[in-house]
């Protein structure tokens, strides 16, 4: 599975504005909401409780908010590129580059595949730098796309 086989374009916010992790999370949550036609308050009371036990900031600016939902049919992921916030990361550093991943109960591996793709893709320096000087949704998917190779 490629991160381009979950994600689209309209599922890419480029200049966000968030103030704080919990309206990053409300962000996203509201994206996914329009996206999947699931509830917002129940993707977002999934979020919150994930992040409960413990931080999905993996460093260098990124995190990776994911949860699975009982409800949902297919995994969904979506592209958030907001001002920094405190989102209380294993390096204490501001997230301003964050992945949101939501997978059905029975994804089994696919969720860590999943997970393991878009670390593995936010690992590299050179997109990271990149996704954060994307101004539209269409050239934050090339980038990841074009960055989105087979293992």
């Amino acid at each position: 599975m490629r991160i381009t086989d979950i994600l689209t374009p309209d599922s890419i916010i480029c200049n966000a504005d968030a103030v704080s992790k919990k309206q990053l999370l409300e962000m996203l949550a509201e994206l996914a909401s329009e996206k999947t036609g699931m509830d917002e308050r129940m993707i977002l009371d999934a979020l919150i409780e994930r992040e409960r036990l413990g931080t999905t900031g993996i460093g260098r600016g990124v995190a990776l908010p994911h949860t699975r939902l009982g409800t949902l049919k297919h995994i969904f992921c979506a592209f958030i590129k907001t001002t920094p916030v405190d989102f209380e990361s294993v390096d204490d550093k501001p997230v301003d580059l964050a992945f949101l991943l939501l997978v059905p109960e029975e994804a089994g591996a696919d969720h860590l595949k999943a997970l393991a793709r878009l670390s593995r893709l936010l690992r590299d320096d050179s997109v990271a730098s990149a996704l954060r000087q994307v101004k539209t949704p269409e050239s934050a998917y090339k980038i990841i796309s074009d960055n989105d190779t087979e293992d």
